[in-house]
């Protein structure tokens, strides 16, 4: 069997979009967009990315009225294979990125080569594991502030924030253009973020820290979602309930970069590292990384969307200049 020419490994904003670019430019990619297993439900990474974790969308460009998450990927889905994509509803379980033409090794089937690879496999939102905090996931539990805090349901009513580091900062500092109050639950007595920023969140009139605390329970009902969340002390004193519209968790990201087990170059909080400004190439040359798997900084749709175009061109000039991609 010939080597496939762009073997895309991931199905969000980042994967579609490759595959959308890659497919016109007639380098046939083939899209492996994940494996309907429980583990990769509980770990957020069925087939479509987190967006189709997601209820209405409202910051994505060309949909003024907003877009529903699934409908959104399922769209990118029918446009990639329209142009000729081939999509395989599996996982890549291992690649060997150490010899030419790539091997890659699904989780079912036999291995096959690829002249050229991207991996957009994105990262998921760290939570804090409370099946309460399961049951109420887009239902007032976010691990987005930009993606969900201007919706309706937050709009001027007390939210939580959990965390202490930069990204919780920044997620309560956004919530307060919206919020009536911002609790920012920690578990330690003083945060671990920069200190310019600690003294921008702490001066904030809308925000009330609660030092020494973790999230005991997320509270609410069917038809409202969450209206509260119970926190207990760490250092034994009395437990405390919250009224709240919701919960956002600022605990960071796990880039879902196991299956390349060490044979990428990665940055210091584990996420793939693009070695050349402004492009989208890895350490190794042939291999590409788009969306949220390189990107540990602006974490958006559109931003995964935009790199996974930029991969795509990439790889497609890669495969020019090295006469592969006849």
């Amino acid at each position: 069997m010939a080597p496939k020419k762009v073997v895309i490994i991931g199905s969000g904003p980042a994967g579609w979009t490759a595959a959308i670019y890659a497919a016109r430019a007639n380098l046939q990619p083939v899209v492996y967009e994940g494996a309907i297993i429980e583990k990769n439900r509980l770990q957020g990474t069925l087939p479509l990315g987190q967006l189709a974790l997601t209820t209405e969308v409202e910051n994505f460009p060309g949909f003024p009225d907003g877009v529903m998450g699934p409908e959104l990927m399922e769209n990118c889905r029918k446009q990639a294979r329209k142009f000729g994509t081939e999509v395989v509803t599996d996982d890549i379980a291992s690649v060997d990125l150490s010899r030419r033409p790539f091997k890659l090794t699904p989780r079912e089937g036999e291995p096959f080569e690829a002249l050229s690879v991207i991996v957009a496999t994105g990262a998921r939102a760290n939570y804090l594991g409370l099946p309460s905090e399961e049951r109420f996931k887009n239902r007032g539990v976010s691990a987005c502030a930009v993606c969900d805090g201007a919706l309706p349901r937050f709009r001027n009513k007390p939210l939580v924030v959990i965390g202490g580091g930069d990204s919780a900062v920044e997620e309560g500092t956004f919530l307060t253009k919206f919020a009536s109050k911002v609790y920012l639950v920690h578990r330690r007595g003083e945060l671990r973020a920069s200190r310019i920023m600690q003294d921008r969140i702490l001066k904030n009139p809308k925000v009330e820290p609660k030092w020494n605390s973790v999230v005991d329970e997320v509270l609410g009902d069917d038809k409202a979602g969450v209206t509260g969340v119970r926190i207990k002390s760490v250092n034994g004193g009395a437990d405390e309930t919250l009224q709240a519209a919701g919960m956002f968790c600022a605990i960071g990201h796990t880039p879902n970069t196991d299956f390349l087990k060490g044979q990428l170059k990665l940055n210091e909080k584990g996420y793939i590292l693009w070695t050349k400004a402004g492009r989208t190439e890895t350490s190794v040359p042939g291999v590409f990384a788009a969306g949220d798997v390189a990107d540990d900084y602006y974490k958006q749709a559109i931003s995964a969307a935009g790199t996974g175009c930029m991969a795509a061109l990439d790889a497609e000039r890669w495969l020019a200049a090295n006469n592969l991609a006849h």
